[in-house]
């Protein structure tokens, strides 16, 4: 089987590596820390050596001075797995292409968690023959894989998804806290939501890790904060009106200069504490 690059050995790279290697996959990884790399000296060995390329970085920034960097081979398929801003991406795909790379912005719904247990969910923008031979490599790891269309729209999609996730954690933290107030349980009440319309997966997700205050990290709270942000950029150019999501980024932002930045997005519990 083919050796797949990963440039970003981090919560969801490793992740994703684990998958691939488990699946049968050679994989050459690089990141800026020595102890997370796998096998790779620098960024340029995994592109010298790998036709597929998987990039797991902070920021559509970040992607676009790495990629700036590298000397890619024509043909090489670049997916990234970045939550950045779509438009950055959009342009991304349409240089890369003038040099015969391929790209997709394969944003991932799920935290390092999900992904490590195969159940995460893929959304694509770019050539749709570049998302069909990618399919097997996101079997891998994810328990579907949408194509949305060309070169960004996976990167707005992941937005749009992520606006209701992270609420979905806020709503679940802020009811949590409600029902301590109200001198009700919390135990009970996470119980009690499960069972009824009030249901979300995010209870699942992170309803027991609030209530246990265990936030070890399977997805960073200043990561998310990066996405409100990012989300309320793209409503401000759409003239979308987006209200909750300017009062979850107050409490990200509160939280972040709290020091809570870099524990698992959970912690959005102490916003109320």
């Amino acid at each position: 089987m083919d050796t797949i690059g990963v440039i970003g050995v981090g919560l969801l790279g490793s992740a994703i590596a684990a998958r691939l290697t488990a699946a049968g996959y050679g994989v050459l990884g690089y990141d800026l820390l020595p102890e997370r790399r796998l096998g790779a000296g620098s960024a340029q060995e995994v592109a010298g050596k790998c036709r597929t390329i998987m990039l797991c970085l902070p920021t559509s920034d970040v992607v676009a001075e790495v990629l700036g960097a590298l000397e890619l081979t024509p043909g090489t398929a670049i997916i990234d797995c970045t939550t950045g801003e779509p438009e950055a991406m959009a342009a991304m795909g349409t240089r890369l292409a003038k040099s015969s790379v391929d790209y997709l912005d394969a944003t991932v719904l799920g935290s390092s968690r999900v992904v490590r247990g195969g159940t995460a969910v893929v959304m694509a923008g770019g050539r749709r023959p570049v998302f069909d031979a990618a399919a097997p490599l996101f079997k891998t790891f994810a328990s579907r894989a949408f194509y949305l269309g060309s070169y960004g729209a996976g990167a707005r999609m992941k937005l749009v998804a992520n606006l209701a996730l992270g609420l979905h954690r806020a709503v679940l933290a802020e009811t949590l806290a409600f029902a301590h107030a109200c001198e009700v349980s919390p135990v009970d009440a996470l119980e009690v939501l499960k069972a009824g319309a009030a249901y979300s997966r995010v209870m699942d997700d992170k309803g027991q890790k609030m209530l246990d205050h265990d936030f070890t990290v399977e997805a960073r709270l200043s990561q998310h904060l990066k996405d409100v942000r990012l989300i309320l950029a793209a409503a401000g150019a759409k003239h979308a009106k987006v209200p909750l999501s300017l009062v979850h980024r107050q409490l990200l932002e509160r939280l972040e200069a709290a020091g809570y930045g870099d524990m698992d997005n959970s912690a959005i519990i102490m916003a109320y504490e």
